[in-house]
């Protein structure tokens, strides 16, 4: 409300910023805004923004989960925010930003969701190191039945999320939404049989993964690909997805909750291959990607790729390294052992 609208959407600063002058919400009403929300009141339009301002945080949260102080989590949350996903979202979405006007496609968060928060959890990892006793103690997901309930709210939801950048009840909203919907149910399919395949036994766990992983990569492509395109983006999601997570035994990062291996890798595969699938049959605003003729979208993308991680890599870094020298990423040994529930809030997520 304070800072973050007008810095990603507000009237443009040298293609990479919004200005202050809608700080506050000042100027931003029940009107419709030509530039952003021409159908509907712009303060609308500021609120479905606010919530992917909202996630794109928290989806790094699980690449720390278990380690992190809440004063640190606080600042990081806040100077992240503006640092990282408000220029990004500005390049990406807002009038004049550089990655618009160079004709690269997002039309639902690819690029400045989950590519941003994918790099940007890698570098927390790293930086915060594993959690005590892992990889040698267990820990599997404690609730498997919270696990499908948070997956089924997400498929859900990402109806709004696609669905409803069409910014209408029209139909590119629908083409958006039966794209998303074929990606997420292929993507479970392909995480599935890839971890049968693999492991011997498929597992709940792995069509939860591979549904969010059809999501996320068809994110960035769901207003510009049609059904088909949809069904090969989310089948090649859910195996990729799962070799990536796969490999972060290997690199020996610890990431609780596969923020890298699903949200960067995903994101930014499918931020790619938008550059190879993108119609303008399915949306005239859009492109042609390769395979309908045009190379030029697929080197756009690339470009807002690179430029996307390097960014949000860069800036984490320097965020994280600055935060653990004055107040400290990692809570005590002690703290870790009792639980961030009890030693950092007080209180106990399950109590029998």
């Amino acid at each position: 409300m304070m800072i973050g609208y007008s810095l990603s959407f507000g009237p443009d600063i040298g293609h990479v910023i919004g200005s202050w002058d809608w700080f506050g919400l000042r100027g931003v009403d029940l009107t419709p805004n030509p530039d952003y929300a021409p159908t509907i009141p712009h303060q609308l339009f500021m609120l479905y923004q606010m919530m992917f301002a909202v996630i794109t945080p928290a989806l790094i949260t699980g690449a720390f989960a278990e380690r992190f102080k809440f004063k640190t989590f606080l600042l990081f949350i806040l100077l992240w925010s503006t640092l990282v996903y408000d220029p990004i979202a500005h390049w990406a979405w807002g009038v004049n930003g550089w990655i618009r006007n160079m004709g690269a496609l997002d039309f639902a968060g690819g690029l400045v969701v989950h590519v941003s928060s994918g790099v940007s959890a890698l570098v927390a990892a790293i930086l915060v190191g594993k959690r005590r006793g892992h990889p040698v103690e267990l820990m599997p997901p404690h609730n498997m039945t919270m696990t499908l309930l948070g997956a089924a709210l997400l498929w859900f939801g990402w109806f709004g999320f696609n669905a409803g950048s069409a910014l209408g009840s029209s139909a590119l909203a629908v083409s958006a939404f039966a794209a998303t919907h074929i990606a997420a149910a292929v993507g479970a399919l392909s995480w599935t049989f890839a971890e049968w395949f693999h492991r011997g036994k498929p597992t709940v766990l792995g069509a939860a993964s591979g549904a969010v992983a059809g999501l996320v990569a068809i994110t960035p492509a769901s207003g510009f690909v049609g059904p088909t395109s949809a069904l090969v983006i989310g089948a090649a999601a859910g195996m990729l997805c799962y070799v990536a997570v796969g490999m972060k035994m290997k690199w020996g990062y610890d990431d609780s909750l596969d923020a890298v291996g699903i949200h960067g890798v995903g994101g930014s595969f499918g931020a790619l291959v938008t550059g190879v699938f993108a119609s303008m049959m399915i949306n005239s605003a859009g492109a042609d990607g390769v395979i309908f003729g045009s190379w030029s979208l697929l080197g756009a993308q690339a470009i807002a790729l690179g430029a996307s991680m390097t960014y949000s890599f860069a800036v984490t870094w320097i965020l994280l390294k600055g935060l653990d020298k004055f107040v400290g990423l990692r809570v005590t040994p002690q703290e870790e052992m009792e639980g961030l529930d009890l030693s950092q809030h007080g209180e106990a997520g399950y109590t029998f």
